[in-house]
């Protein structure tokens, strides 16, 4: 029998028994999920405090309606209850956690929650809601902070790198327009390397579909079938290309380096884009001998469909930045001091834009995946730019060293209950503890998110007319999802908020 997630399992064990720790007479808890920091955040210095929302609706059919129908509501009642009852028992000791509620909510045959959020794809102000969670009917009180664990386990994620991505978007395409490269060649100049490196391949495919929702390129092949699942993702999804790995040129032998890089150009694929590691052995021959030797036959590759017959040589160790953009260091003239990119132009030239940087003729391109940061992009496209290159001659390979080299405490997420009802009497809960900085100081009472000047704004300690106003709206309901929405709309709302940086540069 293969290991499938037990829905009821999906918890710390301290949240067993808060049914019983709450006042006797406790209806309704209300909750929310929000970023409240960017302390911990490694971003650009000119970043704006603003997160993406994104993987709710994902979550919501694939753990809240599937996994516990699957789990939980379609198994049987006895069956299902005795192994709760054992794994309490043999946890927490012989009867220490009853069963009589689990009983209740397999008879009712859903998840009685209501969950409220902002629509995703937004950009939330720190300490904004991103949404809100609570009970439908009073005798199940205990289930809103229930799911806390896994809600935010799934969710923190694919908000986070869905916000790294769009940074990584807003830093291409600043420089884009800084150097007069095509704009509409950024959403495949960030492409995504990071699935090897995640914990597990199902957070691959998660965090797989934060990076799709500002860019097209990625390798990430489970990313694209949970968007097209969760999100109605249609027409251009993700793109990717034949690429070789160290294995490849290692097999062909050191001897027969450019006669394995001869194969795959001419033989193997004659036309399109291949992406080749280059640095199996000494990156510096393969660009400044091998290519010199493979020029026209690069040259006479034909191109494919849409046009493209390119060779993209990939760089996988050293200094990213002195590797593209030459290191001062090295000895005047020599290859390592020129950089990859020089390298190219001395060979194959190319073109300029009319704000006059040089752009590498349409044959040959450049990809680096190993390590690459912000920052580094940053300096990287510094360094261009000083040397007088266009921002599109290099394709950005964003890996686990980005989209893994993180946790909840990058934005500080935390769910937290900040409502709740005793014998129909509503009270405000909030924790403001005074050995915190402020961070952990919680809103308080019923809550509304408005939109603002400058995105976001909270209200809290609302009354229940004033919490049903705002642009928190109903998403899940008794087992159901109410609102969807696809990935081409999420898409949609980034590139709006991305218009607005692009009138400021």
């Amino acid at each position: 029998m293969s290991f499938r997630i037990n829905p009821l399992n999906a918890i710390d064990f301290y949240k067993t028994d808060h049914r019983r720790q709450y006042p006797e007479g406790t209806e309704y808890v209300y909750a929310n999920f929000t970023p409240r920091s960017s302390r911990l955040a490694n971003m650009l210095h000119d970043f704006d405090d603003k997160l993406v929302f994104f993987g709710l609706q994902g979550f919501i059919q694939h753990f809240l309606i599937e996994t516990w129908n699957e789990g939980f509501f379609n198994q049987d009642k006895a069956t299902v209850v005795s192994h709760y009852k054992r794994r309490m028992d043999t946890s927490l000791g012989e009867g220490a956690v009853s069963v009589e509620h689990i009983e209740a909510l397999h008879d009712l045959g859903y998840l009685p929650l209501k969950i409220k959020a902002l629509p995703e794809g937004s950009r939330v102000n720190m300490r904004v809601p991103v949404l809100t969670v609570i009970n439908t009917q009073a005798e199940f009180f205990w289930l809103t902070n229930y799911i806390e664990t896994v809600l935010s386990a799934e969710l923190w994620k694919s908000s986070t790198t869905a916000t790294i991505a769009f940074e990584y978007k807003r830093l291409l395409t600043r420089y884009a327009l800084k150097t007069g490269a095509s704009i509409e060649n950024v959403v495949v100049q960030g492409h995504d390397f990071s699935s090897r490196g995640m914990s597990g391949i199902y957070d691959a495919a998660q965090s797989g579909v934060g990076h799709l929702t500002s860019f097209i390129g990625t390798d990430a092949v489970t990313a694209i079938d949970y968007a097209e699942q969760y999100y109605a993702a249609s027409g251009v999804v993700g793109v990717s290309v034949p690429a070789t790995e160290h294995s490849v040129m290692c097999m062909g032998s050191e001897e027969n380096e450019l006669e394995t890089f001869r194969r795959l150009i001419c033989e193997l694929y004659p036309s399109g884009i291949v992406s080749i590691v280059s640095d199996t052995w000494d990156f510096w021959r393969v660009l400044s001998e091998f290519s010199v030797k493979l020029k026209q036959d690069i040259l006479n590759r034909t191109p494919n469909a849409l046009g493209l017959a390119k060779v993209v040589f990939r760089p996988d160790s050293g200094d990213p930045v002195k590797i593209i953009c030459g290191d001062p260091d090295a000895e005047k003239g020599t290859p390592a001091y020129k950089g990859a990119v020089q390298l190219l132009w001395e060979i194959f030239g190319g073109t300029y834009t009319a704000q006059g940087y040089k752009v590498l003729h349409e044959r040959v391109g450049l990809i680096y995946g190993d390590s690459i940061t912000l920052q580094r992009a940053e300096a990287i496209l510094q360094g261009l730019e000083a040397q007088g290159f266009a921002s599109s001659n290099l394709v950005f390979g964003i890996g686990s060293y980005t989209y893994n080299y993180m946790t909840r405490d990058t934005f500080g997420f935390a769910v937290k209950a900040t409502w709740g009802q005793v014998n129909g009497v509503g009270r405000e809960l909030f924790k403001d503890p005074v050995t915190d900085s402020g961070t952990k100081k919680s809103a308080q009472g019923l809550l509304r998110v408005e939109r603002s000047q400058d995105g976001f704004t909270l209200f809290d300690r609302q009354s229940k007319q004033q919490e049903n106003q705002g642009e928190l709206h109903t998403v899940f309901e008794n087992g159901q999802l109410c609102l969807k929405s696809t990935l081409d709309e999420i898409r949609q709302r980034l590139a709006q908020q991305l218009e607005s940086f692009k009138d400021s540069n």
